[in-house]
């Protein structure tokens, strides 16, 4: 099953067991969706999937005040670029809701962003905006890497009664993978391998960076432990202070820029726990993408991102 099959069987899934999962976007019901996630859909729960005018902040207004009200909406951002227009119903709102209401009221509204770079699309439309939520206190940060993470995530999302942000990297839509019969809870990370020498974090299409990474330094006799944290808020310390101690050194890897960044974020939160820095046997290594809008070049476009060969080298040097 592909990751877009699989998001598509969980919105099944989730709208036949609850009625009350309602689904809105642009172009989502006979269209199936910019990406054809939603394809089909419309047929099977006609009451359920909602066409939307091209109106973010409208749609995204309208499904805020729907969970309030006890729907559980879940609304398709055509790309993530566009998360100025929904900022002020999800920061200000949806996210606040639950607080200022002394917990009467909650919003489990599902906010799903395709995003990222590689598809050719240009500067406004290959963005990843999941660092600029960390600060909306009462948002839920999700980003898968693989298809089985993808369904169960998305169900775990739509069922929390906290807003959630879903973020699709659009190179994963195409691969395959078997669905687990095992859930996946929000702020739960994944560790794949057992190596001993060094620690690689990442989330989402980074993670196949990491495993490629991984691979390759295996070739130099270096064994390495990836990350895979699935949830960007809240964050598994528990878990990267783990695999963290248990090789004392640490990689981390992310597509978009690295200012203020997921990375940073990591690398904080792996500072501030005395016992994790103490472990350390040399600096944390960052590979970001580069502080540029991505161009339209396929070319170029592919240079702003991290490549596994750059990162195996620079890990290598550490142990030299």
């Amino acid at each position: 099953m592909t990751f877009r099959e699989a998001i598509r069987k969980a919105l099944s899934d989730e709208m036949s067991a609850d009625k009350n999962v309602i689904l809105f976007g642009e172009d989502i019901g006979v269209y199936g969706g910019c990406f054809k996630v939603s394809e089909g859909l419309w047929k099977d729960h006609p009451d359920q999937v909602v066409d939307t005018p091209v109106s973010e902040e409208g749609f995204t207004g309208m499904a805020v005040g729907a969970a309030m009200m006890g729907l559980r909406p879940v609304i398709e951002i055509m790309y993530a670029d566009f998360y100025t227009l929904i900022f002020d119903p999800i920061v200000n709102h949806a996210a606040k809701t639950h607080f200022m209401s002394g917990g009467q009221f909650c919003c489990p509204i599902t906010v799903r962003l395709p995003e990222g770079s590689g598809t050719g699309h240009g500067a406004q439309h290959t963005q990843s905006p999941e660092a600029l939520f960390l600060n909306g206190t009462g948002l839920k940060i999700v980003a898968p890497s693989n298809p089985s993470d993808a369904y169960h995530l998305l169900r775990a999302s739509i069922r929390d009664n906290n807003p959630t942000l879903f973020f699709e990297h659009k190179l994963l839509y195409p691969i395959d993978g078997e669905i687990s019969p095992e859930p996946v809870e929000i702020g739960k990370a994944k560790v794949i391998g057992n190596g001993l020498d060094v620690t690689i974090i990442a989330y989402s299409h980074a993670v196949s960076t990491a495993l490629k990474t991984a691979e390759i330094l295996r070739d130099d006799g270096i064994n390495a432990t990836v990350v895979d944290l699935r949830t960007l808020n809240p964050l598994d310390r528990e878990t990267i202070f783990q695999q963290v101690q248990k090789t004392g050194r640490v990689a981390l890897i992310q597509d978009p820029n690295g200012i203020g960044g997921i990375d940073a974020q990591v690398c904080a939160t792996i500072c501030e726990d005395p016992k994790t820095f103490k472990s350390l046997k040399c600096q944390i290594l960052q590979f970001s993408g580069k502080n540029t809008p991505i161009p339209f070049s396929k070319d170029l476009e592919a240079k702003t991102i991290p490549q596994a060969e750059d990162v195996a080298l620079a890990i290598a040097k550490q142990f030299n």
